[in-house]
């Protein structure tokens, strides 16, 4: 800055309010500084300003998402990040893997950076290391499933229902022997939807058969083995849920013709496979700009309670959902 006020034939305090835009410099002495400021190449350096500037936002933010590759996150993270803009913040983004050591690793080098708030899909376990961080005025949401051990607001949807409603259309379509097949079972929505999997054959008074059942799922490749050893079984499934678009992709290379299949989260050419895959779409990109927009309220000064906002799910009928069973049309649970 010094280099930049000699360069102009000003004070570095002139050259400091024409880079932060304050008022009271005359037009011909501020475009004297900007002039200067090509010529140097001259950066404002955000952090060492935060240190000067105590109780200033630093206009970043973070977002850890499971694994920023997955379709579903990427645009969450891309639908925050555009609220992010908007605001006039720059975005971290940052992937946990699902990993409770790699989250607080990730976390830690965001609010070392003095991040005003956090975008959170929390790994399973305590996340009460967060409260020295959030007393000190770094803000947090969760998306997608809330934090264990922390009062703050969250964005979701009903895991619940969702997985509810998917078995009662498979069994309305004439299936009982219904396969499960799950990422981790300590993930609380796929907890949730595998709770709600039992709940809907319950109600239709379906016992459920673990033999046809597989939780632990990180891979395509490991959900493709895994039905394809459901299949071999005596009393093989006529009908899958899969909980995440990853296993339902897996699953989907391995059906075999006439075996029905509803996935959890939409994903790219679902609708041109043959047949069409039936999925239960959540909205990542509403997900995601509703999250930011929260974060945003409480770092402008939203002081009330923390709340949770749930958003709807909906069964996309598409065909493979639909391939009727040997028990012929039902009701619906």
């Amino acid at each position: 800055m010094k280099d930049v006020a000699q360069r102009a034939g000003v004070s570095p305090m002139t050259v400091s309010r024409v880079v932060n835009g304050e008022a009271g410099v005359m037009p011909e002495t501020a475009a004297r500084v900007h002039r200067a400021i090509r010529v140097l190449g001259y950066q404002r350096d955000d952090v060492a300003r935060q240190l000067r500037r105590k109780g200033q936002i630093s206009q970043t933010v973070g977002i850890l998402v499971d694994n920023v590759a997955d379709p579903f996150m990427a645009a969450l993270a891309s639908a925050a990040e555009d609220v992010a803009r908007q605001q006039g913040s720059v975005v971290l983004i940052g992937s946990s893997r699902d990993d409770l050591h790699r989250e607080r690793e990730v976390v830690s080098a965001f609010t070392s950076r003095r991040v005003d708030g956090l975008i959170l899909i929390p790994v399973s376990g305590s996340h009460r290391f967060l409260r020295n961080a959030m007393a000190t005025g770094t803000r947090v949401v969760c998306a997608d499933r809330p934090a264990a051990g922390l009062r703050t607001d969250a964005v979701v949807v009903d895991n619940h229902g969702a997985a509810h409603g998917a078995i009662a259309h498979l069994i309305a379509h004439g299936h009982r022997r219904i396969a499960y097949l799950g990422d981790r079972l300590d993930i609380s929505t796929i907890e949730e939807r595998y709770a709600g999997y039992l709940a809907a054959l319950a109600g239709a008074g379906i016992p459920a058969d673990q033999a046809i059942v597989r939780h632990g799922l990180r891979l395509g490749a490991d959900a493709a083995e895994a039905v394809t050893g459901m299949l071999a079984h005596p009393d093989p499934p006529t009908a899958v849920l899969a909980s995440n678009g990853i296993v339902g992709l897996g699953v989907r290379a391995a059906l075999p013709p006439g075996t029905a299949l509803v996935g959890f989260d939409d994903f790219h050419l679902a609708a041109q496979l043959d047949p069409p895959v039936t999925v239960i779409a959540q909205d990542p990109v509403a997900m995601g700009s509703t999250a930011a927009h929260l974060l945003f309220a409480r770092i402008h000064g939203d002081g009330s309670p923390p709340r949770t906002v749930v958003l709807p799910t909906r069964l996309i009928a598409r065909g493979s959902g639909e391939i009727p069973g040997p028990y012929g049309r039902q009701p619906l649970v």
